[in-house]
């Protein structure tokens, strides 16, 4: 059984779970390249901004009312008895998931802004010597007109569309249900497998991890919960990450 149930309503305005990007939209970070392509940053990233998309004539496509920067401020921090480490920018092409094909990178030339964020957690109470429980990875569109309405509309299609697919020769089991009491509108994704160990064997056990998607107005966040070296992500960790997220994005959007 998917240790994913329905959260409890608890704070009002939470945004939907999982979008993705297109690829339409030009973004720059406070993220240096190493010498061997590996992006870092610092534990205090200077703001998130990205360019607005071209529309068919050459003119950006994005609104008045529709942002073309993402500031870090939008992006959620973890409290610091969860906090392993700071978060730090990722590319928006690693953050967003996978599952049978590009579900969630399907935002179209009404993406006016994109940028993603990873946070990395532990246990609260656990020593910062212990290795990570997991890894979330955020990524924030904003839209124009009613992009952010139709990009949930076609995910939830395309979630449905995906009962399961392989991952590495492991089946992964698909479901999807509301979010309530999030943002606008939220969805969670829940993907099953068969637990291996590090040599890849079968533990006998089940693994599960979320993907939640929350809408707040014109803006979507994704939020991909991923466990340490293969193992089940954290449901409550997602959940307060999802809410406190939601609220981060409100307060920005004010």
């Amino acid at each position: 059984m998917s240790r994913y149930a329905p959260p409890p309503t608890r704070v009002p305005r939470v945004v939907g779970l999982i979008l993705p990007m297109l690829g339409v939209v030009a973004l720059s970070t406070a993220c240096t390249t190493d010498g061997d392509g590996t992006g870092s940053a610092s534990s205090t990233p200077s703001p998130t901004t990205a360019t607005a998309a071209p529309s068919p004539t050459g003119q950006p496509s994005a609104s008045a009312g529709a942002p073309t920067t993402i500031p870090t401020s939008a992006f959620v921090e973890l409290p610091t008895e969860l906090r392993k480490s700071p978060r730090r920018p990722t590319p928006v092409a690693e953050a967003l998931p996978k599952l049978c094909g590009n579900e969630f990178g399907t935002g179209g030339r009404q993406v006016t802004a994109s940028a993603a964020m990873t946070v990395t957690y532990k246990k609260a109470g656990e020593p910062d010597t212990n290795v990570p429980q997991g890894m979330i990875h955020q990524t924030i569109f904003t839209f124009d007109g009613d992009g952010a309405v139709a990009y949930l509309e076609r995910l939830r299609d395309a979630v449905r569309a995906c009962p399961s697919y392989d991952q590495g020769g492991n089946p992964v089991t698909v479901g999807s249900r509301p979010l309530p009491g999030v943002g606008d509108e939220a969805v969670l994704v829940t993907r099953e497998w068969a637990e291996t160990s590090l040599n890849g064997e079968r533990t006998g056990g089940d693994a599960s991890a979320g993907i939640a998607v929350a809408r707040v107005d014109g803006v979507v966040t994704v939020f991909d919960d991923q466990g340490w070296e293969g193992s089940s992500g954290n449901p409550e960790i997602l959940d307060r990450t999802v809410r406190d997220g939601v609220r981060a994005i409100d307060t920005w959007r004010r």
